[in-house]
């Protein structure tokens, strides 16, 4: 049986980075804290067990470092 190569094809459109790789750290960061149960929330102080929000505030404080991460939904 042959090789088969498989070629990407292009659609013409540049791809650009919808967040920083700082903007990833940052995520990064706040995840390690939830893991470590350091993550509080800001307006009740509770301990952040979800995934999502601890990413959530990972976003929003790259945000308010002025890093590329897209605008908020809804």
């Amino acid at each position: 049986m042959g090789t088969s190569t498989t070629k990407k094809r292009s659609t013409g459109k540049k791809s650009t980075r919808k967040y920083s790789p700082a903007a990833g750290k940052s995520v990064e960061t706040e995840m390690r804290a939830m893991k470590q149960g350091k993550l509080k929330s800001g307006r009740s102080g509770k301990k952040v067990t979800s995934r999502k929000q601890a990413i959530a505030i990972g976003l929003s404080e790259a945000r308010r470092a002025g890093k590329k991460v897209p605008a908020k939904r809804g």
